[in-house]
Protein backbone atom coordinates (compact mmCIF):
# COMPACT_ATOMS: atom_id res chain seq x y z
CA UNK A 1 0.00 0.00 0.00
CA UNK A 2 1.24 3.41 -0.95
CA UNK A 3 2.11 6.19 1.65
CA UNK A 4 1.26 9.80 1.33
CA UNK A 5 4.80 11.58 0.36
CA UNK A 6 5.88 14.65 2.15
CA UNK A 7 7.93 17.33 0.45
CA UNK A 8 11.57 16.36 0.50
CA UNK A 9 10.69 12.65 1.13
CA UNK A 10 13.60 11.22 -0.28
CA UNK A 11 11.49 8.25 -2.17
CA UNK A 12 10.32 10.76 -4.80
CA UNK A 13 14.04 10.07 -6.02
CA UNK A 14 13.51 6.53 -6.14
CA UNK A 15 11.24 3.13 -5.61
CA UNK A 16 9.04 3.53 -3.22
CA UNK A 17 9.76 1.60 0.32
CA UNK A 18 6.80 0.31 2.83
CA UNK A 19 8.07 2.48 5.01
CA UNK A 20 9.25 5.78 6.49
CA UNK A 21 12.94 6.72 5.92
CA UNK A 22 15.60 9.62 5.59
CA UNK A 23 17.69 8.17 3.11
CA UNK A 24 18.36 7.44 -0.30
CA UNK A 25 18.72 3.64 -1.20
CA UNK A 26 18.60 4.56 -4.76
CA UNK A 27 16.71 1.29 -5.77
CA UNK A 28 16.17 2.38 -9.27
CA UNK A 29 19.98 2.00 -9.86
CA UNK A 30 20.39 -0.86 -8.09
CA UNK A 31 17.62 -2.25 -10.43
CA UNK A 32 19.03 -1.32 -13.48
CA UNK A 33 22.72 -2.61 -12.34
CA UNK A 34 21.56 -5.98 -12.15
CA UNK A 35 19.39 -6.26 -15.21
CA UNK A 36 22.31 -4.99 -16.86
CA UNK A 37 24.60 -7.37 -15.52
CA UNK A 38 22.20 -10.36 -16.25
CA UNK A 39 22.61 -10.75 -12.48
CA UNK A 40 20.57 -14.01 -10.97
CA UNK A 41 22.00 -13.53 -7.43
CA UNK A 42 21.94 -10.18 -4.95
CA UNK A 43 23.69 -9.67 -1.50
CA UNK A 44 22.82 -6.64 0.61
CA UNK A 45 24.72 -5.58 3.46
CA UNK A 46 23.50 -2.83 5.75
CA UNK A 47 25.33 -1.32 8.98
CA UNK A 48 24.10 -2.48 12.08
CA UNK A 49 21.36 0.13 12.73
CA UNK A 50 19.86 -0.02 9.79
CA UNK A 51 19.38 -4.20 9.36
CA UNK A 52 16.27 -3.35 10.39
CA UNK A 53 15.28 -1.49 7.11
CA UNK A 54 16.68 -4.70 5.07
CA UNK A 55 13.62 -6.63 4.65
CA UNK A 56 11.74 -3.76 3.08
CA UNK A 57 14.69 -3.33 0.99
CA UNK A 58 14.31 -6.94 -0.29
CA UNK A 59 10.96 -6.37 -0.55
CA UNK A 60 11.03 -3.86 -2.90
CA UNK A 61 13.71 -5.00 -4.95
CA UNK A 62 12.14 -8.25 -5.35
CA UNK A 63 8.68 -6.31 -6.44
CA UNK A 64 10.92 -4.73 -9.70
CA UNK A 65 13.28 -7.61 -10.26
CA UNK A 66 12.13 -10.63 -12.42
CA UNK A 67 11.52 -13.49 -10.49
CA UNK A 68 14.71 -15.93 -11.16
CA UNK A 69 16.54 -13.48 -8.96
CA UNK A 70 17.00 -14.08 -5.80
CA UNK A 71 17.86 -11.67 -2.94
CA UNK A 72 20.19 -12.30 0.12
CA UNK A 73 20.39 -10.00 3.49
CA UNK A 74 24.15 -10.24 5.29
CA UNK A 75 23.95 -10.89 9.08
CA UNK A 76 27.52 -10.22 9.60
CA UNK A 77 28.50 -7.87 11.61
CA UNK A 78 29.15 -4.71 9.49
CA UNK A 79 30.91 -1.10 10.81
CA UNK A 80 32.47 0.31 7.62
CA UNK A 81 33.30 -0.15 4.31
CA UNK A 82 36.40 -1.79 5.34
CA UNK A 83 34.40 -4.74 6.62
CA UNK A 84 32.79 -6.62 3.66
CA UNK A 85 30.63 -9.69 3.90
CA UNK A 86 33.30 -11.56 1.75
CA UNK A 87 31.63 -14.38 1.79
CA UNK A 88 28.16 -13.40 0.91
CA UNK A 89 29.94 -11.32 -1.99
CA UNK A 90 31.57 -14.97 -3.45
CA UNK A 91 28.30 -16.45 -3.56
CA UNK A 92 26.12 -13.72 -5.68
CA UNK A 93 26.94 -11.52 -8.51
CA UNK A 94 26.28 -8.42 -7.29
CA UNK A 95 26.88 -7.30 -4.12
CA UNK A 96 25.18 -3.79 -2.81
CA UNK A 97 26.83 -2.41 0.44
CA UNK A 98 24.92 0.22 2.29
CA UNK A 99 25.76 3.10 4.46
CA UNK A 100 29.36 4.06 3.18
CA UNK A 101 31.43 5.19 0.33
CA UNK A 102 34.07 3.49 -1.87
CA UNK A 103 36.98 2.50 -0.13
CA UNK A 104 37.83 0.49 -2.71
CA UNK A 105 36.34 0.15 -6.55
CA UNK A 106 34.99 -3.09 -7.62
CA UNK A 107 33.22 -3.76 -10.50
CA UNK A 108 30.74 -6.75 -8.46
CA UNK A 109 30.16 -4.11 -5.35
CA UNK A 110 27.71 -1.65 -5.55
CA UNK A 111 28.30 1.20 -3.03
CA UNK A 112 25.00 3.32 -1.48
CA UNK A 113 26.13 5.74 0.94
CA UNK A 114 22.92 6.40 2.05
CA UNK A 115 22.64 10.50 1.92
CA UNK A 116 21.01 12.05 4.36
CA UNK A 117 18.16 14.56 4.22
CA UNK A 118 18.63 16.56 7.08
CA UNK A 119 18.94 19.82 6.93
CA UNK A 120 22.31 21.11 8.29
CA UNK A 121 22.47 24.57 7.86
CA UNK A 122 20.23 26.02 10.55
CA UNK A 123 23.01 23.71 13.36
CA UNK A 124 25.78 25.61 10.88
CA UNK A 125 24.10 29.22 11.88
CA UNK A 126 24.32 28.47 15.38
CA UNK A 127 28.11 27.59 14.86
CA UNK A 128 28.96 31.01 13.01
CA UNK A 129 26.50 32.65 16.16
CA UNK A 130 28.46 30.98 18.68
CA UNK A 131 31.27 28.81 18.19
CA UNK A 132 33.84 30.14 15.26
CA UNK A 133 35.66 32.69 15.09
CA UNK A 134 34.46 35.60 12.79
CA UNK A 135 35.67 36.17 9.82
CA UNK A 136 37.11 39.47 10.98
CA UNK A 137 39.03 37.92 13.23
CA UNK A 138 40.03 34.48 11.47
CA UNK A 139 38.49 33.94 7.80
CA UNK A 140 39.87 30.27 7.47
CA UNK A 141 38.33 27.40 8.31
CA UNK A 142 38.70 24.07 7.87
CA UNK A 143 35.17 22.16 6.34
CA UNK A 144 34.74 18.20 6.94
CA UNK A 145 32.05 15.78 7.38
CA UNK A 146 30.98 12.05 6.81
CA UNK A 147 29.56 10.34 4.24
CA UNK A 148 26.10 10.92 5.13
CA UNK A 149 26.60 14.26 4.74
CA UNK A 150 28.72 14.69 0.96
CA UNK A 151 25.62 15.43 -0.92
CA UNK A 152 25.71 18.96 0.86
CA UNK A 153 29.45 19.22 1.25
CA UNK A 154 29.72 21.81 -1.83
CA UNK A 155 26.54 23.67 -0.50
CA UNK A 156 28.24 24.09 2.92
CA UNK A 157 31.17 25.37 1.50
CA UNK A 158 29.40 27.58 -0.15
CA UNK A 159 27.74 28.79 2.49
CA UNK A 160 30.98 29.37 5.11
CA UNK A 161 31.88 31.41 1.51
CA UNK A 162 28.80 33.74 1.23
CA UNK A 163 30.08 34.77 5.25
CA UNK A 164 33.50 35.76 5.00
CA UNK A 165 35.67 32.44 4.79
CA UNK A 166 38.63 31.28 3.36
CA UNK A 167 37.23 27.16 3.44
CA UNK A 168 40.22 24.64 3.52
CA UNK A 169 39.32 21.32 2.27
CA UNK A 170 41.53 18.33 0.56
CA UNK A 171 40.72 14.69 0.45
CA UNK A 172 43.17 12.89 2.50
CA UNK A 173 44.59 10.04 0.98
CA UNK A 174 43.12 6.93 -0.56
CA UNK A 175 41.09 5.12 2.34
CA UNK A 176 38.85 8.30 1.63
CA UNK A 177 36.43 8.70 -1.26
CA UNK A 178 35.66 12.37 -1.33
CA UNK A 179 37.20 15.68 -0.12
CA UNK A 180 36.21 16.88 3.07
CA UNK A 181 34.94 13.08 4.33
CA UNK A 182 36.57 11.68 7.41
CA UNK A 183 36.25 8.70 8.81
CA UNK A 184 36.30 6.82 12.07
CA UNK A 185 40.01 5.87 11.82
CA UNK A 186 41.19 8.21 9.27
CA UNK A 187 41.15 12.39 9.60
CA UNK A 188 43.91 13.11 6.85
CA UNK A 189 41.42 15.35 5.17
CA UNK A 190 41.41 18.14 8.55
CA UNK A 191 45.08 18.29 7.66
CA UNK A 192 44.81 21.85 6.16
CA UNK A 193 45.95 25.36 6.83
CA UNK A 194 42.94 26.04 9.41
CA UNK A 195 43.07 26.91 12.89
CA UNK A 196 39.41 26.21 13.48
CA UNK A 197 37.69 23.31 11.72
CA UNK A 198 33.76 22.92 11.18
CA UNK A 199 33.05 19.60 11.63
CA UNK A 200 29.45 19.08 10.29
CA UNK A 201 27.68 15.30 11.38
CA UNK A 202 26.30 12.93 14.05
CA UNK A 203 28.26 12.18 16.66
CA UNK A 204 31.30 13.23 18.49
CA UNK A 205 33.63 10.14 17.98
CA UNK A 206 35.25 11.85 14.48
CA UNK A 207 35.74 15.02 15.97
CA UNK A 208 37.18 13.63 19.28
CA UNK A 209 39.44 11.92 16.80
CA UNK A 210 40.13 14.46 14.63
CA UNK A 211 41.19 16.65 17.93
CA UNK A 212 43.55 14.30 19.43
CA UNK A 213 45.39 14.14 15.81
CA UNK A 214 45.24 17.79 15.55
CA UNK A 215 45.79 19.54 19.25
CA UNK A 216 46.34 22.81 17.77
CA UNK A 217 43.60 23.14 16.34
CA UNK A 218 39.66 24.27 17.25
CA UNK A 219 37.04 21.42 16.17
CA UNK A 220 33.55 22.33 16.09
CA UNK A 221 30.87 19.84 16.38
CA UNK A 222 27.77 20.99 14.67
CA UNK A 223 25.37 17.97 14.85
CA UNK A 224 22.58 18.63 12.79
CA UNK A 225 21.16 14.69 13.97
CA UNK A 226 20.70 15.75 17.27
CA UNK A 227 20.61 19.44 16.64
CA UNK A 228 23.41 19.84 18.86
CA UNK A 229 26.66 22.17 18.93
CA UNK A 230 30.18 21.82 20.97
CA UNK A 231 33.82 21.96 20.82
CA UNK A 232 35.59 18.90 20.39
CA UNK A 233 37.72 18.03 23.90
CA UNK A 234 39.66 14.74 24.12
CA UNK A 235 40.64 15.23 27.83
CA UNK A 236 38.62 12.70 29.16
CA UNK A 237 39.41 10.64 26.56
CA UNK A 238 43.26 11.14 27.09
CA UNK A 239 42.59 10.22 30.69
CA UNK A 240 40.94 6.98 29.46
CA UNK A 241 43.94 5.51 27.24
CA UNK A 242 46.33 7.28 30.01
CA UNK A 243 44.87 4.67 32.27
CA UNK A 244 44.66 1.54 30.18
CA UNK A 245 48.82 2.02 28.98
CA UNK A 246 49.62 2.35 32.84
CA UNK A 247 47.52 -1.09 33.54
CA UNK A 248 49.33 -2.48 30.77
CA UNK A 249 52.89 -1.63 31.53
CA UNK A 250 52.74 -4.49 34.00
CA UNK A 251 51.72 -7.23 31.25
CA UNK A 252 54.37 -10.23 30.98
CA UNK A 253 52.34 -11.50 28.08
CA UNK A 254 50.69 -10.04 24.64
CA UNK A 255 48.02 -10.85 22.56
CA UNK A 256 48.32 -9.21 19.60
CA UNK A 257 45.28 -9.01 17.10
CA UNK A 258 45.44 -9.29 13.57
CA UNK A 259 42.04 -8.64 11.76
CA UNK A 260 40.92 -11.08 8.48
CA UNK A 261 38.71 -8.31 8.15
CA UNK A 262 38.83 -7.61 4.13
CA UNK A 263 39.69 -3.18 4.42
CA UNK A 264 41.47 -3.76 8.37
CA UNK A 265 44.15 -5.86 8.50
CA UNK A 266 47.57 -4.41 9.28
CA UNK A 267 50.04 -7.80 8.92
CA UNK A 268 53.20 -5.74 9.10
CA UNK A 269 52.72 -3.89 12.06
CA UNK A 270 51.35 -7.43 13.76
CA UNK A 271 54.22 -9.27 12.73
CA UNK A 272 56.87 -6.51 13.63
CA UNK A 273 54.98 -6.57 17.38
CA UNK A 274 55.53 -10.45 17.52
CA UNK A 275 58.71 -10.89 16.30
CA UNK A 276 60.10 -8.14 18.47
CA UNK A 277 58.67 -9.74 22.04
CA UNK A 278 59.01 -13.46 22.54
CA UNK A 279 55.79 -12.92 25.46
CA UNK A 280 53.37 -11.94 22.28
CA UNK A 281 51.60 -14.12 20.49
CA UNK A 282 49.40 -13.49 17.12
CA UNK A 283 46.13 -13.94 16.97
CA UNK A 284 43.89 -13.69 13.89
CA UNK A 285 40.39 -13.25 14.47
CA UNK A 286 36.66 -11.39 12.33
CA UNK A 287 34.85 -10.09 15.14
CA UNK A 288 37.25 -8.59 18.41
CA UNK A 289 35.43 -8.77 21.38
CA UNK A 290 35.80 -9.39 25.30
CA UNK A 291 34.66 -12.85 25.64
CA UNK A 292 36.54 -13.85 22.85
CA UNK A 293 39.96 -12.96 24.15
CA UNK A 294 39.44 -13.94 28.01
CA UNK A 295 40.32 -17.36 27.46
CA UNK A 296 43.43 -16.72 26.06
CA UNK A 297 44.40 -15.76 30.21
CA UNK A 298 47.10 -12.85 28.54
CA UNK A 299 47.56 -9.97 30.37
CA UNK A 300 47.41 -7.51 27.58
CA UNK A 301 46.45 -6.84 23.69
CA UNK A 302 47.79 -4.85 21.24
CA UNK A 303 44.54 -4.43 18.54
CA UNK A 304 45.81 -3.91 14.96
CA UNK A 305 42.46 -4.16 13.41
CA UNK A 306 39.57 -0.91 13.60
CA UNK A 307 40.90 1.79 15.98
CA UNK A 308 37.65 1.98 17.23
CA UNK A 309 37.48 -1.21 19.06
CA UNK A 310 40.49 0.34 21.61
CA UNK A 311 39.04 3.34 22.01
CA UNK A 312 34.89 2.38 22.07
CA UNK A 313 34.92 -0.57 23.47
CA UNK A 314 38.56 -0.75 25.52
CA UNK A 315 36.91 -0.09 28.62
CA UNK A 316 34.43 -3.38 28.38
CA UNK A 317 37.98 -5.78 27.86
CA UNK A 318 38.80 -6.60 31.23
CA UNK A 319 42.79 -6.81 29.85
CA UNK A 320 44.31 -4.17 28.82
CA UNK A 321 43.72 -3.46 24.79
CA UNK A 322 46.08 -1.02 22.90
CA UNK A 323 46.67 0.59 20.04
CA UNK A 324 50.40 -0.28 18.67
CA UNK A 325 51.72 3.40 19.49
CA UNK A 326 50.31 2.91 22.88
CA UNK A 327 51.82 -0.90 23.48
CA UNK A 328 54.93 0.64 22.52
CA UNK A 329 54.69 3.26 25.51
CA UNK A 330 53.63 0.31 27.24
CA UNK A 331 56.77 -1.64 26.61
CA UNK A 332 59.28 1.42 26.92
CA UNK A 333 59.86 2.35 23.68
CA UNK A 334 58.15 6.12 23.25
CA UNK A 335 56.74 8.63 25.85
CA UNK A 336 53.25 8.65 27.26
CA UNK A 337 53.92 12.46 26.45
CA UNK A 338 53.83 11.42 22.70
CA UNK A 339 50.49 9.69 22.61
CA UNK A 340 48.68 10.13 19.82
CA UNK A 341 45.52 9.19 18.15
CA UNK A 342 45.20 5.79 16.26
CA UNK A 343 44.57 6.25 12.51
CA UNK A 344 44.55 3.88 9.30
CA UNK A 345 45.61 4.64 6.61
CA UNK A 346 45.26 2.92 2.60
CA UNK A 347 43.21 0.30 1.85
CA UNK A 348 43.65 -3.20 0.66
Amino acid sequence: MSQERTEGDLRNTGLSLKHDREWDYELDRIVSEVKERGATSVGLQFPEGLKRRGPAVVDDLRSELPDDVSVLLSGEHCYGACDLDTDLMRRTDVFVHFGHSPMKESEKIIYVPLFSNVDVFPIMEQAFDEKLDPPGEDEDVGLVTTAQHMNKFDEMREWLEDRGYTVHTRRGDERLTHEGQVLGCNYASADVDADQILYVGGGKFHPLGLAMEHPEKTVVIADPVNNSLDLADSEQFMKQRYAAVHRAMDADTWGVIFSTKIGQGRWETAQEIVESNDDAYMITMDEVTPDRLTNFGLDAYVNTACPRITTDDGPQFKQPILTPQEYRIAVGDESLEDLEFDTFHGTW
